[in-house]
């Protein structure tokens, strides 16, 4: 009985230590088994071990209340081998309580382990049948082990050996045959296939969780917000690139209504003619695309055809960066329509002047500014 106690003080702690983790899968419908046990039972005193051995077989319910504890139902039938006409010689209907010993020492590691040991206690009804009439019925009590090898990954199936003492309590106490009594006791030796059933975690067994602290939380929390705030700069990101998409399919609708405009020439008798052509540039390039050279073209054309005509190139930039670079930019930019008229169409150089002019204002929106100005003049 000491032992007993201790034991189930030593389990309570065991229980109080576990708990600081989490169990997922630990509800009512969950962790619920069934199995079918088989094997023999004979007398444990004044009997040929062997000889006086009767198969056994039987049914369990059971159910996993914490990885430590649990309990079952149990329904055991004793085969009869005598000549009474009877099929069995008794049943024993039992509540058992188990106590899974790895966990209780070892520690529940989220699955149950390969094998297993669990450590059984119960009371029953134990039902004697006779040929005839005056059945008898006693009041039962089982101990025993259960060594269990728990099988494949989901660990569904576990296939048990279970030796265990099966005492009838109800004794003649007047001839000294008190409870627990050898002469009232049986050796049970059975094999046992047990199906456990999935729960709500998904599993076939408890799984377990780790809590977290509330700094922990405060932590996760934080990491939360700072992804919501990316994507909130992602939708920004999207929604100013959507822009630039609509800016650049703008100009590249305004280039190609360009490339199909003819130069339009103007005379002016006695006057100074002006005519300006636009050379776009990409940000931060100084170097003409190609897609920009029928308007580089149009300015060579023009001035080949009226000798005494020269051109004003003026060179912008976009208000990125820094003053210094910017008023760079915009004369590489002049310089870069210059160079072009020079070597590919073979404009003097003498009518030509390039300037940069730094940051421009030319256009309502700051991008548009990346450019070069080409006026044409001629006196006539």
């Amino acid at each position: 009985m000491k032992k007993m106690i201790a034991l189930v003080t030593f389990s309570a702690i065991a229980l109080t230590v576990s708990a600081q983790k989490l169990i997922n899968g630990s509800k009512l419908t969950d962790n619920w088994s069934v199995g079918l046990n088989a094997g023999g039972v004979t007398p444990l005193t004044h009997n040929p071990f062997w000889k006086s051995m009767r198969p056994v077989m039987g049914v369990e319910l059971g159910k996993q209340l914490t990885p430590i504890f649990g309990f079952g139902f149990e329904g055991m039938w004793s085969v009869n081998t005598s000549r009474s006409s009877t099929v069995f010689d008794y049943s024993n209907v039992s509540l058992l309580g188990k106590v899974n010993l790895n966990n209780l020492f070892g520690g529940y590691l989220g699955t149950p382990r390969t094998f297993e040991i669990e450590a059984v206690a119960g009371a029953g009804w134990l039902h004697s049948y006779v040929n005839g009439q005056g059945d008898e019925n006693f009041i039962s009590s089982k101990v025993g082990l259960n060594f269990n090898f728990n099988l494949g990954t989901e660990k569904a199936w576990t296939i048990a050996v279970k030796p265990a003492l099966v005492y009838n309590l109800d004794g003649n106490m007047m001839f000294g045959q008190g409870r627990f009594n050898a002469n009232h006791a049986g050796v049970e030796l059975t094999t046992g296939l047990i199906y456990h059933f999935k729960g709500s975690n998904g599993k076939h067994h408890m799984t377990l969780e780790r809590p977290y602290s509330q700094s922990e939380v405060n932590g996760l929390n934080a990491e939360i917000n700072e992804l919501r705030a990316q994507v909130q700069e992602g939708v920004h990101a999207n929604n100013s690139l959507d822009a630039a998409n609509r800016q650049i399919a703008q100009l590249l609708g305004e280039l190609d209504y360009c490339r199909n405009q003819k130069p339009t020439l103007k005379t002016v008798t006695k006057t100074s003619q002006t005519l300006e052509s636009v050379v776009t540039f990409r940000q931060g390039k100084t170097l003409v695309d190609a897609s920009q050279l029928p308007n580089v073209e149009r300015i060579a054309t023009y001035m080949k055809s009226h000798p005494a005509a020269t051109v004003t190139i003026k060179g912008y930039a976009s208000p990125e960066g820094s003053a210094e670079i910017n008023a760079k930019i915009a004369s590489q930019r002049a310089d870069a329509v210059k160079s072009l008229l020079i070597s590919k169409y073979k404009i003097a150089v003498s009518r030509i002047v390039a300037e940069g002019q730094g940051v421009g204002d030319l256009f309502s929106e700051p991008d548009w500014n990346r450019v070069s100005i080409c006026t044409l003049n001629e006196l006539e």
